[in-house]
């Protein structure tokens, strides 16, 4: 189960799950660009408290971390989950069991944490945990990198989508996560989410509540970036305006690995930072979400010790 529906003149080609196509073949042990081959490995499965007030409310989000990431960000707060040190194998059944106890814990939401690369194991967990009782919305969170024909797979089982929209600039994607090509695919991502979600829906009708369906474009202001902070911004305004909220996020935090980039090995100015908030509310930006205050601490980046697995 590693997503080898695509196919060219009649031969497998291999996983094509994530705008990468390295063609991996997961399911015969070989690795793919996310670092992983099909079998689902988590590193951590618990509430969380530090999401978007609408996802985490006073209950906290019902956490599950996936190992690996097709996008490798140089500037990773999450590396060994990343780069799939943290974690461990689960079944599809114990997948689906793990929805279930964070539902029995209180969680507001199952929130999936870069699980594009096991979508087709996570869609059967959560057709099985659905039918075992499984309630509460789901949760898709992700870097922003996936393909649409991947995402369709998903149909009827996501109802909150939590993508990001990192670089407008090719040449800054290349830079920091290599691929030139985010920014197309992230647009292609979203549209395939917004028109999957529909507009957002609060528990209540009231929007300082729990948000039920929805989604929700982050964007992580980096040092030095926020001319492309601007133009995401604007994209995501012009093309959906209030049928999105927008989470525009200061809490870029520099870690060791950072010293071959110098431009950004530091943190996100009080300036810089308003600066892009600043232009989201002259543009008109109204539903959305900022960031008051020193929020790029340690406390935003768990242990990933196998908690919950």
């Amino acid at each position: 189960m590693c997503g080898r529906d695509n196919r060219k003149t009649g031969d497998e080609t291999g996983c094509m799950l994530c705008p990468r196509s390295c063609g991996a073949r997961r399911d015969q042990g070989e690795t793919g660009a996310c670092g992983q081959t099909d079998v689902v490995r988590v590193a951590r499965a618990a509430l969380h408290y530090w999401e978007e007030p609408c996802i985490s409310g006073t209950a906290g989000s019902g956490t599950v971390f996936f190992s690996g990431c097709p996008l490798h960000c140089v500037f990773c707060q999450n590396k060994s989950v990343a780069d799939g040190t943290a974690g461990r194998a689960v079944t599809v059944e114990r997948l689906a069991a793990i929805f279930l106890e964070l539902q029995e814990k209180g969680a507001n939401n199952i929130n999936l944490v870069t699980p594009g690369h096991f979508i087709p194991q996570t869609a059967a967990a959560l057709i099985r945990a659905k039918e075992k009782g499984l309630n509460v919305p789901v949760v898709f969170n992700s870097g922003g990198y996936e393909s649409v024909d991947a995402l369709r797979q998903l149909e009827g089982l996501v109802d909150l989508w939590l993508p990001d929209f990192k670089y407008m600039d090719p040449a800054i994607a290349a830079r920091y996560s290599h691929a030139p090509d985010y920014p197309e695919a992230a647009k292609a991502a979203i549209a395939e989410m917004v028109r999957q979600s529909g507009p957002p829906v609060f528990a209540g009708g009231d929007e300082e509540g729990l948000m039920l369906r929805g989604t929700i474009v982050r964007h992580l202001v980096l040092p030095g970036c926020a001319e492309d902070a601007k133009a995401v911004i604007r994209y995501l305004y012009e093309t959906y305006g209030n049928r999105i909220y927008i989470s525009i996020m200061n809490q870029f935090t520099p870690m060791p690995a950072l010293a071959a980039y110098p431009e950004i090995s530091r943190r996100v100015t009080e300036e810089e930072y308003d600066e892009v908030v600043d232009y989201a509310i002259d543009l008109g930006v109204e539903c959305g979400f900022i960031q008051e205050g020193e929020t790029a601490e340690e406390s935003f980046i768990p242990m990933f010790d196998g908690e919950g697995v």
